[in-house]
């Protein structure tokens, strides 16, 4: 059965009350009910002013509690101390919904304290859901609702815009309509103190109206809603966002190389591209952006013809290739022979395609069809520019019909204005993007291959390796209570180096000495030649104090060098206490090269996986890119690919190209640490040698914090790894041994094979239809889950050498964010088991411990089995209101479990 969203009541209302309405034309409520009112919305509309009779025609009523009827919004346009008033007068009318224009609250300091304690205060007393404060309202041109303070109408079109900016959204629509580029809804956030873009995300997901989702982000204040909002939508729907910041520093209370170098943006950039959303630099971009992902085409590959009338226009777009790493291949000779049968003698043979000024249709259709069949070409770039002898509109309807005939992209840039304006309409109603300028056609083309390659890193969901070794978890626990009982917030490098062996991560032979007779005998017996640091708690950098020694090949070298380092380090660090010298085998890896694997903490996403050059090089170069845990293989490879220098990586004058898939068990390696231990603050691994044979990290300092109190092992992460540790094994009623556990995104075919083997009942009770399989976009829905705000738990067996599915339970967060509502079903065949009640009794302890206030659900009232378990297990039957055949259950989770009178049989 298929609702409305909870907010299509904020976006779609059937009537609305202006709070502040006013004819007075310098005023907020004058231009929202003149939008209003002359937009053909066809919902009621209340205006309310205590101060007149009657205001754009409409009778005033002095307040909301007088009106005839409950209105789905209320529009508030007044001062920033009145609006907690009015939002509890809301709640006692039944609102639900209100825009909240007025500014003035904590946005501006200390100066609107008061009326943002007092406006926090009437949202929790009025139970009234509100958008904004300070924001610019929302527009949905299909109904002709528009209760923003905008000038003039907006187009109606396919796009979403969400924004965070009122301002920088109205400028966005003027260039809109200059560039006729219309909308399925406008919706401007303000300071997002309730209903965040997270919500407003999983809204336009299911909004049949919206091809494509724009948006502009200042900040994230809910950060695993968001991506898992993020993840949800980018699946079904291009999303594309522009977010401001990207220059502002990172922490300043960094301690580790990777702390002071990681920044906000570069994670909210690896954040973006984890989720699958296309981010761009500025509107123009937003737009082209959006013009190429709404189009026909989803596949492309990097390599590229560019076929042009005019060789200036191929040169530009032949230099954007080259800034944006595109690929201009040499044609093949096919591929020439071909355009030799049509081309002018003296054409450049080359790539970009000069076709010359005086290029017919055929010309164009005949070159383009050349490119399209060359197999070293993955897309083809067409520039026209209008010259005597072209024909615009032509050459477009012959690029539609090849279009038609071949999947690989055609984007096309048709230039001018009044001369091409046929001929672009022509290509648009065929839904091939075409653009004004070169650049931008480029950029297009180069939007598309960001959105697959984003599209690939979505998928990617890590789970446990069977082949890979398991941490020594107890091992490295035990070595982190030690150092909190000793008041330490650091790992001294020999518990570092510990920690890291204890998740199979290569170290050195080492160990830590307070005497020189001791160091020549750890010396001996890890053998020559050795490295010699100085161990002190109050040196960071030790290479810039005299505190490493290297290549250390005889006791008289070792013996040399310890001296010297008691002799100098006192004179330049007098405070500084030495505790001794970490004695470690050299690492002799001429062919190496050195690299910084670090960990730090960003304020909002958590921990931050960092990747960059090594050694004493690190900050002068600061060539590093970031990912967020947790990875798999495929995400640590793309990580490697991201940094700068990864073309270092490869074979390189006399060095051989490095083991790739060993640094990217480091960084798996590395994911699982900081996964495992959320009092990780900061890590660096500097410098880490790599080279064709291996890895080894020949340094480390690990720094912790005190962790949080959580009740779920990785609320400490924005992207939820696959929850291992919620698989269990049970054993039913008559013996058979079953596993219950959180679905992955690889159990789609056998989650598919499970709903069409249930028998018709089943299937209805399940999902009040008459549905015999799960089309396309419920099976991402219910197997590509965040486990964060959605969980769903299959349970399975071995049935000759298969594992099949037969029962599956799940839960997704509701829009107050404090409960979340259930969904069950068990195979016909495993019914009368107990499986049911188990199963439910698994779900309610994870939705305890997450913190969860209530869960709830809906079951037909003929579901008769399922009812009565609900009331066994302590749930609040309801009869649905809105439709008699449905009943509400409800169970408090804050209130203790009730005493099992019998067994439940689901």
């Amino acid at each position: 059965m298929e609702h409305r969203h909870y907010l299509a009541s904020l976006f779609e209302p059937r009537s609305v009350a202006v709070i502040g309405a006013t004819e007075r034309p310098d005023a907020v409520g004058h231009f929202v009910m003149r939008n209003l009112l002359g937009h053909s919305y066809q919902g009621k509309v209340f205006a309310i002013n205590p101060n007149r009779d009657s205001i754009h025609g409409l009778l005033a009523h002095p307040d909301i509690e007088s009106l005839p009827s409950t209105p789905e919004v209320a529009i508030i346009a007044t001062p920033a101390h009145t609006v907690a008033e009015l939002l509890r007068a809301c709640g006692r009318k039944g609102v639900k919904f209100a825009v909240v224009y007025s500014g003035g609250f904590a946005e501006i300091g200390a100066a609107g304290l008061d009326a943002q304690r007092e406006l926090d205060a009437a949202l929790r007393d009025s139970g009234v859901r509100i958008l904004g404060p300070n924001g610019l309202g929302t527009v949905r041109p299909a109904l002709g609702y528009d209760c923003s303070i905008g000038h003039g109408q907006v187009a109606r079109g396919n796009l979403a815009l969400v924004s965070q900016s009122g301002t920088l959204c109205n400028a966005i629509i003027d260039w809109a309509k200059v560039n006729r580029i219309g909308f399925s809804n406008i919706i401007t956030l303000g300071s997002s103190l309730d209903v965040d873009v997270g919500e407003v995300l999983d809204y336009l997901i299911n909004d049949s109206q919206t091809a494509g989702i724009l948006i502009y982000l200042e900040g994230v204040s809910h950060a695993r809603r968001f991506i898992s909002a993020l993840r949800a939508a980018s699946r079904v729907k291009p999303v594309i966002a522009i977010k401001v910041g990207r220059h502002q520093s990172g922490s300043s209370a960094a301690f580790s190389h990777t702390g002071a170098l990681v920044g906000h943006d570069e994670v909210f950039d690896a954040i973006l591209r984890r989720t699958g959303v296309t981010r761009v630099q500025n509107i123009p971009e937003l737009f082209a952006a959006a013009r190429t992902l709404t189009s026909r085409y989803r596949e492309c590959g990097e390599r590229v013809a560019i076929v042009t009338n005019g060789g200036g226009p191929g040169a530009l777009a032949a230099d954007r290739a080259a800034d944006l790493q595109l690929t201009l291949p040499a044609l093949n000779h096919r591929t020439l022979e071909r355009l030799d049968q049509f081309l002018p003698r003296d054409w450049s043979r080359a790539n970009p395609v000069d076709i010359n000024g005086d290029a017919t249709p055929e010309r164009f259709r005949d070159a383009v069809a050349a490119c399209l069949e060359d197999d070293e070409i993955d897309g083809v770039l067409v520039i026209l520019t209008p010259q005597g002898m072209t024909a615009p509109t032509q050459v477009a309807q012959a690029l539609v019909e090849l279009a038609d005939r071949h999947a690989k992209p055609i984007l096309c840039c048709w230039m001018g204005g009044e001369t091409v304006r046929e001929g672009r309409l022509r290509l648009m109603e065929a839904r091939i993007p075409v653009f004004q300028y070169p650049e931008t056609l480029v950029g297009g083309y180069h939007c598309l291959l960001t959105h697959r390659k984003n599209q690939q890193l979505l998928l990617q969901m890590p789970a446990p390796t069977p082949d890979r070794a398991s941490p020594d978890l107890e091992r490295a626990r035990a070595l982190i209570a030690e150092v909190r009982a000793d008041g330490r917030s650091a790992l001294n490098q020999q518990e570092a180096m510990a920690l890291l062996a204890a998740f199979h991560i290569p170290v050195p032979q080492a160990g830590i000495v307070q005497r020189v007779d001791a160091a020549i005998e750890l010396a001996e017996k890890i053998g020559y030649p050795v490295a010699m640091k100085i161990h002190s708690p109050d040196i960071d950098h030790k290479s810039e104090v005299g505190g490493i020694a290297l290549n250390l090949r005889t006791a008289a070298e070792l013996v040399a060098s310890y001296w010297q380092m008691m002799r100098d380090i006192p004179k330049r660090l007098p405070d500084a206490r030495l505790d001794g010298v970490l004695i470690t085998a050299m690492a002799t890896r001429p062919r190496a090269r050195e690299l910084l694997v670090g960990v730090t903490t960003d304020p909002i996403f958590g921990p931050v996986i960092s990747l960059g050059t090594g050694g004493i090089w690190v900050e002068a170069y600061d060539h590093h890119a970031v990912a967020l845990p947790p990875l798999n293989e495929e995400l640590a490879l793309d990580l490697i690919r991201n940094v700068r220098f990864s073309h270092l990586l490869g074979a390189h004058r006399r060095f051989p190209a490095i083991s790739q898939s060993a640094l990217a068990t480091v960084l798996i390696r590395v994911s699982e640490l900081v996964e495992e231990f959320p009092e990780i603050a900061e890590l660096d691994i500097n410098p880490l040698l790599v080279d064709e044979q291996g890895t080894i990290a020949v340094d480390a300092r690990v720094y912790l914090r005190e962790p949080a109190i959580q009740c779920d092992p990785y609320d400490h992460l924005a992207i939820c790894p696959y929850p291992k540790h919620l698989i269990r094994t049970w054993q039913l009623r008559d013996g058979t041994q079953v596993t219950v556990r959180p679905i992955r995104p690889k159990d789609a075919e056998m989650e598919q094979n499970f709903v069409r083997n249930l028998s018709d009942r089943s299937r209805y009770l399940r999902f009040w239809s008459g549905l015999s399989e799960l089309n396309r976009r419920m099976l991402a829905e219910f197997t590509k889950i965040d486990y964060g705000t959605r969980m769903s738990l299959i349970v399975t067996l071995e049935q000759d050498g298969q594992e099949i599915e037969i029962a599956v339970a799940q839960f997704s967060t509701t829009a107050t964010g404090q409960s979340c509502e259930f969904a069950i079903v068990v195979a016909d065949g495993w019914q009368g088991q107990g499986l049911g009640g188990k199963l439910m009794a698994y779900l309610i302890e994870i939705a305890r411990c997450r913190g969860y206030r209530s869960i709830e659900g809906e079951v037909l009232s003929e579901n008769r089995d399922m009812l009565n378990l609900m009331r066994a297990l302590g749930f609040k039957v309801e009869i649905d209101p809105e439709d008699l055949s449905v009943r509400r259950v409800v169970k408090n989770l804050l209130e203790p479990d009730p005493p099992r009178r019998g067994p439940a049989s689901a």
